[in-house]
């Protein structure tokens, strides 16, 4: 069935009968010993061959299941459902009325950039530095990157190999989940409770091999969740017994938060990253993510960066400096903070009292264990006017029928908070019928 006798020819072999249709999703291959003596090769040469494979996405190991042809990567993105009719509560958006947008008519972007200026603008740099200094007890370099997705997807190929593990928040940020995926690395998921990460769970994705953690330690996407500074402490115990970890911390929602910084990097820590992306308080659409970091990541981050685009647009970084050192920022930013949390927690409080689990209590979006198969719900709620996200995507495995539900109803006033709150127990309980 198979040809080739050195490792490049045997995989070769195997993609053709793939992409002829011989062999399909989910069907298994041959083990290395069976196919190294049908071949009558070495059983090394079987092993790269897969190796290349696994590495280009073709295939899948299933350790002690072997190894089986893949199929396509599934992902998910925010903001699914543009055009929709239905009341769209699914979004995961900022309010657009709450960005500081009037003040971009007062940038001053008359000074273009040409090759060889400063990656990074003077102003925002110095605005960057003092804000990260405010928040950071050791030393660190800064880089800008086109948002918090980049970020991280720069951040692990610099310094993972494809295959290494990756410890994750379950559920987790869409996006994170996707460039995990799609880089070819291993996520092993990390539970969360309404302190944020577990120790336990930590311990048992560093046992499982971790080479990399990333944990958001406030306004968690989805839940809402943000850590106590006991549970953080608790985490950079155990991170501090293994030096050798890339740590990567995902403050999303900086600017926004009720809730303090608490960081998880041990003291010393040699290698780690603190991402803050401008999306939540300046806008999706300004693509851009400030990052400060060991010097050693930094400098790896830069190498990456050269041998692609280079620079993040100058002109973006007038854009954010202007907006983040305007006046009128500071008290737009705080308004705007201060909605989200009121209608966030009017609608848990309307929730809770229809016994309805909503959990967390910071951040954009509400969750919700509903209890039954959210795709069910999701379909009673459709009846009803309103087009909700379902919980499974934000899974590392994911599960449609997951039983929980991520709302986005800031936007909604009281009235409006009281008639989906009504709307979502029926559809429960339409659904546990």
């Amino acid at each position: 069935m198979f040809q080739g006798g050195t490792a490049n020819e045997i995989a070769d072999s195997i993609r053709a009968r793939i992409d002829a249709g011989a062999l399909v999703e989910g069907d298994a291959l041959p083990t290395v010993r069976a196919l190294a003596d049908e071949l009558g090769v070495n059983r090394n040469t079987v092993s790269a061959a897969y190796r290349s494979l696994s590495r280009a996405g073709v295939v899948v190991s299933r350790g002690r299941a072997g190894t089986v042809v893949a199929g396509p990567i599934r992902t998910e993105e925010e903001g699914f459902a543009a055009g929709t009719v239905l009341r769209d509560i699914g979004s995961g958006n900022p309010d657009p009325q709450l960005l500081p947008l009037p003040v971009l008519s007062e940038v001053d972007l008359r000074t273009p950039a040409l090759y060889g200026d400063a990656l990074i603008d003077t102003d925002l740099r110095a605005w960057a530095t003092a804000w990260f200094a405010t928040a950071l007890d050791r030393p660190f370099e800064l880089t800008v990157t086109s948002g918090a997705v980049d970020a991280l997807e720069r951040l692990l190929a610099a310094g993972l190999a494809h295959g290494d593990v990756v410890g994750m928040e379950d559920p987790c940020f869409l996006s994170s989940i996707n460039v995990v995926k799609l880089g070819g690395y291993r996520a092993v998921g990390i539970p969360l409770d309404d302190e944020g990460m577990t120790v336990d769970g930590l311990r048992a994705a560093l046992d499982a091999g971790a080479r990399a953690i990333v944990c958001t330690p406030r306004a968690h996407n989805p839940t809402g969740v943000s850590l106590t500074a006991e549970r953080a402490a608790g985490l950079r115990a155990v991170l501090e017994t293994v030096p050798h970890v890339l740590v990567i911390e995902d403050d999303h929602y900086s600017l926004l938060s009720r809730r303090p910084y608490l960081s998880v990097i041990p003291a010393g820590h040699p290698r780690w990253a603190l991402v803050r992306s401008m999306s939540k308080f300046l806008g999706p659409d300004l693509r851009l993510a400030l990052l400060a970091s060991d010097a050693d990541t930094a400098g790896q981050l830069r190498a990456r960066l050269s041998a692609g685009t280079t620079w993040v647009s100058r002109i973006l970084q007038r854009v954010a400096v202007g907006m983040l050192d305007h006046p009128d920022t500071p008290a737009a930013l705080g308004r705007a903070g201060a909605h989200y949390a009121a209608r966030n927690d009017r609608l848990r409080a309307l929730l809770r009292e229809r016994g309805i689990d909503a959990t967390g209590d910071d951040g954009l979006n509400v969750w919700v264990r509903c209890r039954e198969d959210a795709r069910d719900v999701s379909a009673a709620m459709m009846r009803r006017g309103w087009l909700v996200r379902t919980g499974g995507a934000f899974h590392l495995d994911a599960d449609d029928g997951a039983p929980e539900l991520r709302l986005t109803a800031h936007t909604l006033d009281d009235g409006e908070l009281v008639v989906l709150a009504d709307d979502l127990r029926a559809a429960i309980d339409d659904a546990r019928r």
